[in-house]
């Protein structure tokens, strides 16, 4: 596999996940937890991800085809799920269910949103499926698939400084930064509804 080909495979996963602008994403989610359930959530999350990209990765094709789910069905899915936890984001909901339980049954964001559909989105499994249909045999799949966990290691990277990061913000920095990100989630929801449509070939 060439190198030119193992970079675009880098930089289209890279953008797709988006490490960078997850970390602000995984602060909100992980408001009031400490640094050390941060650490075991970010490493879920991550493991979790790793799994469904590498199942989708092997064989996305056919467990798409064998339950009749077509790609842009699976965006637009993913949209209304990530809209959901936007609206959440914004409205302050997930703060006042975590205060009215207790510390051993607080919601975990590790699962959803933060597995999937943050990391292991639609774009994501779409990519993995495409990138590996580039290319034939055991060598160019391993490939891509090293690529992805060296992207998922840099977005776990980041979580881990979440913890710093959110102690600089503050509670009222976390709380404009949550509604914040709310905003933009529920537009990156929208985006992938729309996508879903256009590929579905109901809409031009």
């Amino acid at each position: 596999m060439e190198l030119a080909a193992i970079i675009t495979a880098f930089v289209t996963l890279f953008v797709v996940i988006d490490p960078v602008g997850l970390a602000p994403l995984f602060i909100a989610l992980t408001d009031g937890m400490t640094d050390s359930e941060r650490r075991r959530i970010g490493w879920r999350a991550i493991f979790i991800s790793a799994v469904l990209l590498t199942l989708f990765g092997l064989a996305g094709d056919n467990i798409l085809s064998a339950v009749g789910i077509s790609l842009p069905a699976f965006r637009i899915a993913g949209g209304i799920l990530l809209f959901l936890t936007a609206l959440d984001m914004l409205f302050e909901r997930r703060t006042e269910r975590r205060e009215g339980q207790t510390e051993q049954h607080a919601q975990d964001p590790s699962v959803f949103p933060l597995a999937t559909p943050l990391l292991a989105g639609p774009g994501a499994l779409a990519s993995m499926i495409l990138l590996v249909g580039t290319g034939q045999g055991p060598v160019h799949t391993l490939i891509i698939h090293l690529v992805m966990l060296s992207v998922l290691g840099l977005a776990m990277i980041l979580f881990m400084l979440a913890g710093p990061i959110s102690r600089v913000l503050g509670r009222t920095g976390t709380m404009v930064v949550t509604r914040l990100l709310g905003m933009l989630l529920a537009a990156l929801s929208v985006q992938f509804i729309i996508d879903g449509l256009l590929g579905s070939g109901l809409y031009q």
